[in-house]
């Protein structure tokens, strides 16, 4: 069973960021809490953390997308 790895909401104002890096490479060990990837605005940067230890799987987007809060980006 996967666990989807989504945006987190970023602020009151801030609606979409730029992943900036992936922290894991598919098939690497998480984890529970521990930062799989990093996103960036003009205001904030901030770690996507793994709700659950696993496997990172696939990449849903690549870094250097623009994505919006809620969205998934990957699966655990």
């Amino acid at each position: 069973m996967s666990t989807e790895l989504t945006v987190p909401v970023l602020g009151e104002s801030i609606t979409e960021a730029t992943l900036g890096a992936w922290l894991k490479k598919p098939g690497e060990a998480v984890a529970a809490d521990e930062a799989v990837a990093s996103l960036e605005t003009d205001k904030v940067a901030i770690e996507v953390t793994a709700p659950v230890a696993g496997v990172m799987g696939a990449y849903a987007v690549q870094e250097g997308a623009t994505v919006n809060v809620g969205a998934v980006i990957g699966a655990l």
